[in-house]
């Protein structure tokens, strides 16, 4: 299907030349992307991959053509057809998922926000069984993150243990949903409510995923996105903070802007009217807007030519959805003979996935360790990967990091031994899948 392209006033022999371009480009793309036979055994299954198709590079290219290096027409596109997308009235595109995380943990310690800033010395509860990046942003404000557990089948933290761990010093709770299985968001929505708590979603592995027929974005204060090519959409780098606030959707937008208190967009000038009448700070009145700055800020904002990526991307969101699931429900059914020895994963109650991924975990005292099992499918050419930091506590980094644990970490840890994960992306066919299921069946006969 080809996309609702970005359009802009040009010159007619402009025009012209830009098609000629663009024709070429699905040519070689139709030439260079060619699709190739399955072989079993020799071509690879990775875990995660970006699927693209010549819309996607003409978009691309499109994009380069204008020579607009920061971002531009194709970012603002992108930033209301995704808001839309998930049914809130602001997203903001940035460089990466973990600077989204970063972008939203910093917004929560703007002066601004007052009694319910988050300080150094704050309480910030989220999970051990946790990418990295869901983590630092709480210690580089310097709050000290508080963990609690998560286990299989489901790997994200119960609500009893999230309200559990909430002290008089606690002020956010971030937590991720698990490989695109969503937390208890009604729960610990109800949890951030009755303590006065903000709620952070990191929907990085989620895009998609619903938790009682609501997106799950719908219920945190903020929720974070990444587009790296592992994940639902692709931009190469990028990802997006959503906000069903105005007033966090300011800071937002300073924040990732070098802290400006401008609010111009890139090539603009003037939007308020009295760029030369402000008077803020110690500066001297008339000092230009564009150079004020009132926030700590970053630049973490992503460029025209991912964020035209991303456009033609999310016309193919919900085919890439339905992908994800229907691999997912054949590796379920496939791999339901083996739960003598591995552990398969359950969807939360009243969730419909849009999983990122497959884990396993291999059950008390079966006769192999993990290890074998994932050296067995890697040397045929499965891909696999771990549940990320596994418990965070024991990565050596975390070693010298400030933090209080809640409760018992014993399933972060088992985690930690014995899960993984492997494939579900669009780029796997029917095929594929049940390759792989041969492929554990012929490890469970070498036992």
């Amino acid at each position: 299907m080809t996309p609702k392209r970005v359009r802009t006033e040009r010159a007619a022999p402009e025009d012209a030349s830009r098609e000629a371009v663009l024709a070429a480009v699905r040519e070689f793309h139709k030439i260079r992307f060619a699709p190739r036979p399955f072989v079993p055994g020799q071509t690879p299954i990775p875990a995660s991959g970006k699927v693209f198709d010549a819309e996607d590079m003409v978009s691309l290219v499109d994009s380069g053509l204008d020579f607009w290096l920061t971002a531009g027409r194709f970012a603002e596109s992108f930033e209301r057809s995704f808001a839309r997308r998930l049914g809130l009235p602001h997203a903001l595109l940035v460089n990466s998922g973990s600077s989204a995380n970063l972008l939203a943990v910093s917004t929560l310690a703007a002066p601004e926000l007052g009694e319910r800033r988050l300080k150094p010395g704050d309480e910030v509860i989220s999970t051990a069984v946790s990418f990295p990046t869901t983590i630092n942003p709480i210690i580089q404000c310097g709050a000290v993150p508080v963990l609690v557990d998560a286990a299989a089948p489901t790997y994200d933290a119960l609500p009893e243990s999230v309200a559990a761990a909430v002290t008089p010093r606690t002020r956010a709770i971030v937590l991720a949903h698990t490989l695109g299985n969503p937390f208890d968001l009604e729960a610990v929505r109800r949890i951030a409510d009755e303590r006065g708590l903000w709620l952070i979603e990191d929907c990085c592995d989620a895009l998609g995923s619903r938790r009682g027929g609501r997106l799950v974005s719908s219920a945190g204060d903020l929720a974070t996105f990444s587009f790296y090519p592992a994940h639902h959409i692709t931009m190469g780098e990028g990802g997006a903070v959503a906000t069903g606030s105005g007033r966090l959707r300011k800071l937002l937008a300073s924040l990732r802007d070098w802290g400006r208190d401008c609010w111009c967009a890139p090539g603009v000038d003037d939007t308020c009217g009295k760029r030369f009448q402000w008077r803020l700070g110690g500066l001297p009145a008339g000092y230009d807007h564009k150079y004020i700055y009132s926030r700590l800020g970053y630049n973490l904002k992503a460029t025209d030519m991912q964020a035209a990526v991303g456009v033609a991307q999310l016309d193919k969101l919900d085919g890439f959805i339905a992908a994800r699931r229907r691999n997912f429900d054949a590796l379920k059914r496939g791999l339901s003979a083996f739960e003598e020895h591995l552990i398969l994963p359950e969807p939360t109650p009243n969730s419909e996935p849009s999983w990122f991924g497959f884990p396993l975990s291999v059950r008390p005292g079966a006769p192999f360790a993990r290890e074998k099992l994932t050296a067995f499918l890697e040397g045929r050419k499965i891909g696999t990967r771990l549940l990320f930091a596994g418990n965070i506590t024991r990565q050596p980094y975390f070693k010298d990091v400030p933090h209080r644990v809640a409760g018992d970490l014993s399933g972060s840890d088992r985690v930690m031994r014995d899960a993984f994960w492997i494939g579900v992306y669009p780029g796997i066919t029917p095929e594929m899948t049940a390759y792989v299921v041969e492929t554990f069946g012929e490890f469970f006969r070498t036992l």
